[in-house]
């Protein structure tokens, strides 16, 4: 039950502490909210209007406009779980998110991050 108490976390709590991961580890919260909109589809107005409006993480992935396609090439291990071998969407979906805010936090370029 405890992974689905960060389903009703607040967003915006969540993205704070993706920030302060990545500064750090000298990475900005401009690489980070470039990160969420690429993943989400939502731009960056959508993505402060989310934050403003106090949303849970569940609302704001589940408001989002439209995953990215290239987020099936998300893989790696999360939390000693393969996010490619998660099975609920809204999970797989949240640890995709951590899985790419460590990408950042380990210096990877943020092309590789986006998968171009």
């Amino acid at each position: 039950m405890a992974s689905r108490s960060i389903f009703a976390m607040s967003f915006s709590k969540i993205r704070d502490l993706y920030i302060q991961k990545a500064e750090r580890k000298n990475r900005t919260a401009a690489e980070v909210d470039s990160i969420l909109c690429w993943l989400s589809g939502y731009s960056q107005e959508q993505l402060q209007h989310q934050i403003r409006k106090g949303k849970t993480l569940q609302a704001f992935l589940d408001e989002a406009p439209a995953f990215h396609p290239n987020a099936a090439l998300i893989k790696g291990v999360v939390c000693g779980v393969q996010v490619e071998d998660i099975e609920d969407p809204l999970m797989k979906k949240v640890r995709s998110l951590d899985k790419l805010i460590d990408e950042l936090a380990k210096g990877k370029a943020m092309d590789k991050i986006l998968r171009h």
